[in-house]
């Protein structure tokens, strides 16, 4: 399962995010992932939950790159249950454009090593929709 977050920049979504990773992290047996741009505000984010900031990996570049790195991260430790990604749109050379790809991708590898995925958009939940959005959650 995907669950998307959109609202404009500054209305809140990290620190929800991050609320909803510690929820997580609380009840779930598995390890949860928590995926930043930048090492910024990360001192909220419970010590069991694994933090990742992508602008410690600049070779990530594109979408296929990336849905590489979250393959490697499941192959690295297969008890993980739930993969938070903060500012999607900050991070490789994803945009608005090219979501709908990301998300299809989100979702194939939702299903096939059974992680949920929660990810934060800097948009309007209108110009996140559409057939490629079907399956997803909106947290909002």
């Amino acid at each position: 399962m995907v669950n998307v977050l959109t609202g404009p920049k500054g209305t809140g979504k990290t620190q929800q995010m991050i609320a909803l990773a510690n929820g997580q992290a609380k009840k779930l047996n598995g390890s949860v992932v928590f995926i930043k741009k930048t090492h910024r505000d990360t001192s909220s984010v419970s010590f069991d939950i694994r933090t990742i900031c992508m602008d410690d990996y600049p070779a990530i570049a594109n979408i296929d790159e990336y849905i590489g790195f979250l393959y490697g991260i499941y192959s690295s430790n297969q008890d993980t249950e739930c993969v938070f990604i903060d500012g999607i749109l900050k991070h490789a050379d994803i945009s608005l454009d090219n979501m709908p790809q990301f998300v299809s991708r989100l979702n194939q590898l939702s299903k096939e090593c059974n992680i949920e995925f929660y990810v934060s958009i800097s948009a309007d939940k209108a110009q996140v929709s559409g057939d490629a959005y079907a399956d997803c959650n909106y947290l909002n």
